[in-house]
């Protein structure tokens, strides 16, 4: 089985400068991924340096995550239709900025606004990554390029709470969060410059205005926002208010009116902020509920993991962060070969990597829960070397053929949409896995040891991962049947 663009790359450059503009958005991508992983580490030193309450730490990951979301979308569909590199610019000088407000926060309310800020500035610059690649390369070369893509992420994903614990050991545990921001500032200033030089000018000239959609702007705000926000603000704690599970009923009317409001926009000759006709491309629609599912379940296999071995094991940050790094390590490698095998092999590809996730989820769940605490550690850092195997096998190939038959100028709102369903998952899975891991210490604590107790947390936890990768790996198995159908007709 093959997969091909419909489409060719509509930037005439030299090989080697292609792949120079290309290097450039994967670090962009990877410094953004980065930071949204080594901030979780710091929140204990947040509320310490800062006095911070938790309902302020739990704003300030999850104020991010949500603004970063709302941004997405629009800025996508704005690239697709403008310069993607003035996109770039902005977002990376917007980032400095911000990371320079949160490094020199007073408090915690100017930290949280410096993040919301920030969250706005990496959903500008996060949709021009991929419209780029989809401009910058076809067929076999966009496999690799993804797959390249999906390494770097990978290492940037796992590497991110083993740098940050590094940071505030080296700056103590009341400012050395501050670094996790300085860090930033030095890298986006790079960033910016390597922009400005390799990236190529993909303005589009027409005389036409920008068409932003102003209405389909607002209720895809709204729908958004009141998907997210009852997950955001879920710990599992008893104090958790029930009440905001009725945004969701808010959230069915909102997107009922943005998709009649997007259909009736577009038939009246717009152009709407997200093409739905996009979701008629089984490879798409497809592709981007695995992504969706899939990210909704590997945040919180990590978060899980983390809290396990910290307050169930007594490990420091920095050495709970290093059990991941062989997830890192093997997700690099595996996103190589998925993404030069997905050409030629298309959707099995992501059926073995998924199941060799599933595989790892069984595999740290056994380590926790049978192995001898001192041992735990190292065995669930073997298992993780088996799950970024695994992993390296979905992200990058499940983007080539999700991508795969997108026109390319509409690469940025159809990568900016699966980005969306990333960060939508991630607020869902880590909503869901930490409540279970939570009301599971709530309910047992005080009948059985300590130790017995994370445990059954971490069980009851990694169920919802596992659940949610069943998911992926159903639609998985469809999408295959399917399209075997399909070249047998």
């Amino acid at each position: 089985m093959t997969t091909s663009a419909p489409t060719t790359a509509i930037i005439p450059l030299s090989n080697a400068r292609r792949w120079q503009a290309f290097w450039v958005c994967v670090s962009v991508a990877a410094l953004t991924i980065l930071d949204l992983t080594k901030v979780n580490v710091a929140l204990p030193s947040i509320e310490t340096g800062l006095g911070a309450g938790s309902t302020e730490v739990q704003l300030i990951v999850s104020g991010f995550v949500l603004t970063f979301g709302l941004t997405l979308v629009p800025m996508g569909r704005l690239g697709d239709q403008r310069s993607r590199r003035t996109l770039f610019v902005v977002g990376l000088a917007m980032y400095t900025v911000t990371s320079i407000l949160c490094a020199l926060a007073p408090n915690a309310l100017v930290l949280l606004v410096a993040r919301l800020l920030q969250g706005v500035a990496a959903g500008i610059q996060m949709p021009q990554v991929l419209g780029t690649a989809q401009e910058l390369f076809q067929g076999k070369e966009r496999g690799r390029a993804f797959g390249l893509f999906g390494a770097t992420i990978g290492i940037a994903t796992a590497f991110g709470p083993t740098i940050g614990g590094l940071l505030i050991a080296l700056g103590g545990e009341t400012d050395g969060w501050r670094l996790i921001f300085w860090m930033n500032v030095p890298l986006c200033l790079i960033a910016i410059a390597l922009v400005l030089w390799l990236l190529p000018d993909t303005r589009t000239r027409s005389a036409r205005k920008v068409q932003l959609d102003p209405v389909g702007l607002l209720l895809f705000g709204l729908t958004v926002l009141s998907l997210m926000w009852p997950f955001l603000f879920t710990t599992g704690a008893p104090t958790d208010d029930p009440a905001r599970w009725w945004l969701l009923l808010a959230f069915a009317a909102f997107l009922t009116l943005f998709l009649l409001w997007e259909r009736r926009y577009e038939a009246r000759g717009g152009q709407p902020l997200i093409p739905l006709k996009l979701f008629r491309i089984s490879s798409y629609r497809n592709g981007t509920i695995i992504q969706t599912t899939y990210f909704t379940a590997l945040p919180a296999l990590f978060l899980l993991t983390t809290l396990y071995l910290q307050f169930g094991l007594g490990l420091e940050p920095v050495f709970a962060g290093m059990v991941s790094i062989g997830f890192a390590l093997a997700s690099a490698i595996a996103s190589w070969v998925g993404g030069n095998l997905v050409t030629r092999f298309g959707r099995p590809v992501v059926v073995f990597g998924v199941v060799g996730v599933l595989i790892s989820v069984v595999g740290l769940v056994t380590a926790a829960v049978f192995s001898a605490p001192a041992l735990t550690p190292y065995l669930m850092a073997a298992v993780m070397i088996v799950g970024g195997f695994g992993g390296g096998l979905v992200i990058a190939p499940n983007q080539t053929l999700t991508l795969a038959e997108i026109p390319v100028k509409q690469g940025g709102v159809a990568g900016s949409v699966g980005q969306l369903g990333q960060r939508i998952g991630t607020a869902v899975g880590t909503a869901v896995a930490l409540s279970l891991f939570y009301a599971t210490i709530y309910r047992e604590q005080g009948g059985a040891s300590d130790l017995v107790v994370y445990h059954d947390a971490y069980l009851f936890g990694m169920l919802s991962v596992a659940g949610f990768l069943t998911l992926a790996l159903i639609v998985s198995i469809l999408d295959l049947a399917k399209r075997k159908a399909a070249a047998e007709s």
